[in-house]
Formats: structure tokens, C-alpha cells, sequence
């Protein structure tokens, strides 16, 4: 299963590759990183179709936002599944995210045990 990871931060793409090192290397799940909502829509057109299953984005990035990132996602390709990610656990991006198909909604930090929890019941619905 293939991830996509969108944030504008870099040291984010560290952090996952540590937290899922273990999935990673049993061949679980494949990370991916894009670090704009721009590059990540480069990402999934590169492929007819997409080899990502899952996206987690951030919602507050410059240029594109995730909440665009996200309705882009869902209108192009609405097989994937799409969380979202902010700093702030405001009630307005919780909703507009769920109100626009996000599976779920993380504030940072992240809670990496319900995240890997949301990623093996992924694994075991494949």
C-alpha cells in the first residue's frame, strides 16, 4: 500500500520514515512525499492510474491549501482515501475537511499510534 505524504514542513518527511520503519521494511506500506499540494497532484497524474492508496496532507500550507488539495483529490480521483493533518484542532477545518470526503482528521503533533491504527485496518480491508 502506497502512501503519500503532504506537508510543506521537510522534517516531516523524517519523522514518518522513522515512525513507519518497521512497516516499511516488512513491505507493508510504501511512503511517499510531496511537499506542496501542487507537487502532490504531479504525483498522482504521473500514473494512469495512481499507485497511491492513501494521502495524508496538511491543512495549512502556502500556495494550494489541503482542504484544495482535498477536493482536487476527491473530484480526480475519488478511490483514494484522503486525511487530513492541522496544527490547530479548530472545529471549521475539522468540519470543512469532513464535509469534503476526509476519512479522518490528525492535529499535530501526531498521534502516530492512532494513525498506525488507521493504517492496519487499511492494510486488513486490502
Amino acid at each position: 500500500m502506497k502512501l503519500l505524504i503532504v506537508d510543506d514542513e521537510k522534517d516531516v518527511e523524517m519523522l514518518f520514515r522513522q515512525r513507519f520503519r518497521r512497516e516499511v521494511r516488512q513491505g507493508l506500506i510504501e511512503l511517499e512525499f510531496a511537499f506542496s499540494g501542487e507537487e502532490a497532484l504531479d504525483i498522482l497524474r504521473s500514473k494512469e492510474p495512481p499507485d497511491i492508496v492513501y494521502i495524508f496532507s496538511d491543512i495549512n500550507m502556502p500556495g494550494m491549501s489541503g482542504l484544495v488539495l482535498l477536493e482536487s483529490v476527491k473530484t480526480q480521483f475519488p478511490q483514494i482515501q484522503v486525511s487530513m493533518i492541522s496544527a490547530y484542532g479548530d472545529t471549521e477545518n475539522y468540519e470543512k475537511a469532513i464535509n469534503s470526503g476526509a476519512k479522518e482528521f490528525f492535529t499535530k503533533p501526531i498521534d502516530f499510534t492512532s494513525l498506525k491504527e488507521e493504517i492496519h485496518k487499511m492494510l486488513e480491508e486490502d
